[in-house]
């Protein structure tokens, strides 16, 4: 079983550098190792999807920037072979978009979609997070970064219970 990190962002606005919100679930040997959940204060003062994650300016302006929990970052993705995220092309986005914009060196990890992997594995569609969550029988407070990285990675672990065989579907 290799180890990976399930990833997931919530944004303050359209920008890709515009992380609110970050949690990871470490998973090595197929089980969960531990956990990280901050909330980041954005580059730009309007939040404009308080209505999708209820984060606001409030929660945040206090916060440390990307740049602050980068180091938290960085240690949680030691020793991960890959990250998971669902629809990880947007959170891969956001995470080189902060990197970038705080000139930090991108993670060299390939990413894992659980959108296509629950396509591959159960066929289901559509393959929003809550509709994989109910077909699974997982919890899921959608929107919350540590709730969605959780169901992210009990999406990959059953898949692998299945049989899966994850080298098949880790892209860069």
């Amino acid at each position: 079983m290799p180890n990976f990190v399930a990833i997931d962002f919530e944004t303050a606005d359209n920008g890709a550098d515009s992380a609110c919100a970050v949690a990871l679930v470490v998973v090595k040997g197929g089980k969960v190792q531990g956990t990280i959940s901050r909330l980041i204060r954005p580059p730009r003062r309007r939040v404009m999807f308080t209505h999708i994650h209820g984060i606001t300016w409030d929660d945040v302006e206090g916060e440390p920037d990307f740049a602050g929990v980068w180091p938290d970052l960085v240690d949680a993705l030691k020793g991960a072979d890959f990250l998971a995220a669902h629809n990880a092309p947007f959170d891969r986005r956001v995470l080189d978009g902060c990197c970038t914009a705080h000139g930090l060196p991108m993670p060299q990890k390939q990413f894992l979609c659980t959108v296509q992997l629950a396509r591959e594995v159960w066929n289901i569609r559509p393959t929003k997070l809550p509709d994989v969550c109910g077909f699974l029988g997982l919890q899921l407070n959608h929107h919350d970064a540590l709730s969605d990285s959780q169901a992210c990675a009990d999406i990959v672990l059953a898949a692998v219970k299945q049989g899966y065989d994850l080298k098949r579907r880790v892209r860069v």
